[in-house]
């Protein structure tokens, strides 16, 4: 029989919740800020956007809470000018749960952080298995933080009193989360890594792509340039439309719809009405949209390759044919990289990401060193302790490979 002390105790769920106002006037957003500034601590941010909903990626909602002031909940489209409570923020550490997905819609208002701290970032580092915001806070908190409201259409207007308790309740736990982190970062010595880390997060450029109509879903299924011709045509129209009406491309036209006209091609406008797979809420009503995007597929001369240009560095599933002294490099180092991984249990994506140890895989420095690697490395982005971490277990791996090729031929000699 299992003892009840084995069991672990049911996660508490948070205590009732008072009504929460949305702050949309002047006056009100005035007050706020000056309940935050006096306040004390750092502020606990996050942001509720309607991916899924809208085309663009703007917060409809920004929840603030700082210990001594309480928790507030700006409706930034309605305020408009965020400018004194950013004033009041400046200088102070920032806590947010994945940093790098809110950060583009704060800045796009005026929000720019310092100095963070990420608590997802923050639980990876520490070894946690799931770092998502729910587990996590039920993991080091006890508490049970419902997550049914994060796919919402934030932009909906009044917003339910249920999700305002949600969005309230995600930056309340936010600093007791940040403290319970922060001492486990610091008994396992990774407090260091963690700020450097932090910091990386905030410096982060956006990746921006040359041909941003290559992410429809099922592209690579696609070999023929006049096929990826029209499937080029009709992403850009749909984005267009949906850029203009602000509504996620997707919900116009699936990914799938505009592939499996790219791929069957048809030759009149009543063949593409008449097509099954062809669905969508836009697809009848825009009809004439996309029969123009056909037809300038099929008429273009500005045919696009199979494959976009890239930056010389092949798949790794090739370097064996294309590299092979590469290919050992790239093999011998990733294992060393996911020991040392292990041994200070951080994920090993976190302890070196996979596109730069191929990079350095590819195209080593002249002379192999701890030194050289460590700058190749830095020169890819990596933070000095990721350099400390792996820059000597890389050389010594990169070194290694042709003294085996060596050895394995001498019995032959």
């Amino acid at each position: 029989m299992t003892d009840a002390s084995d069991v672990d105790a049911p996660a508490a769920q948070p205590a009732p919740h008072e009504p929460v106002d949305v702050i949309d006037t002047v006056d009100d957003y005035r007050a706020a800020v000056a309940a935050l500034a006096e306040g004390h601590g750092p502020f606990a941010v996050d942001a509720e956007r309607a991916s899924g909903f809208r085309y663009s990626q703007r917060a409809y909602l920004i929840q603030v809470y700082r210990r001594g002031a309480g928790v507030f909940l700006f409706d930034p489209p309605a305020i408009g000018d965020l400018s004194e409570l950013a004033a009041v923020m400046t200088g102070e550490e920032w806590i947010l749960h994945a940093a790098s997905q809110d950060l583009a819609c704060l800045r796009e208002v005026g929000l720019d952080p310092a100095v963070i701290f990420d608590t997802e970032l923050g639980a990876r580092l520490a070894g946690l298995p799931r770092v998502g915001l729910g587990t996590v806070v039920e993991d080091l908190l006890g508490i049970h933080l419902a997550k049914e409201h994060s796919a919402a259409d934030w932009s909906t207007r009044p917003l339910p009193q249920s999700w305002l308790v949600y969005a309230a309740l995600d930056v309340e736990l936010l600093p007791d989360l940040r403290d319970a982190i922060a001492q486990l970062l610091d008994d396992a010595d990774k407090g260091e890594i963690a700020r450097q880390e932090f910091a990386a997060v905030l410096r982060r450029e956006p990746v921006s792509r040359q041909e941003p109509w290559r992410r429809l879903s099922g592209i690579h299924a696609l070999r023929q340039p006049r096929n990826l011709a029209v499937a080029r045509e009709l992403w850009q129209t749909r984005d267009d439309y949906a850029r203009e009406i602000d509504s996620a491309p997707g919900r116009l036209v699936p990914d799938a719809s505009l592939l499996a006209v790219a791929r069957t091609l048809p030759a009149t406008k009543r063949d593409l009405a008449a097509m099954k797979d062809f669905n969508g809420r836009a697809s009848r009503s825009q009809l004439d949209r996309w029969w123009g995007a056909i037809e300038r597929g099929l008429a273009t001369t500005d045919l696009p390759v199979s494959r976009p240009p890239g930056d010389g560095m092949p798949p790794p599933r090739v370097w064996a044919d294309k590299n092979p002294e590469a290919d050992g490099r790239l093999k011998r180092a990733r294992l060393a990289v996911i020991a040392r991984a292990e041994e200070l249990d951080i994920p090993v994506e976190n302890v070196l990401t996979p596109d730069t140890l191929r990079r350095v895989a590819w195209t080593p420095p002249a002379e192999i060193t701890p030194a050289s690697i460590g700058e190749a490395l830095a020169a890819l982005g990596a933070r000095d302790w990721q350099v400390e971490a792996t820059a000597q277990l890389i050389a010594q791996a990169f070194v290694d490979v042709p003294q085996e090729a060596e050895t394995l031929e001498e019995p032959e000699s």
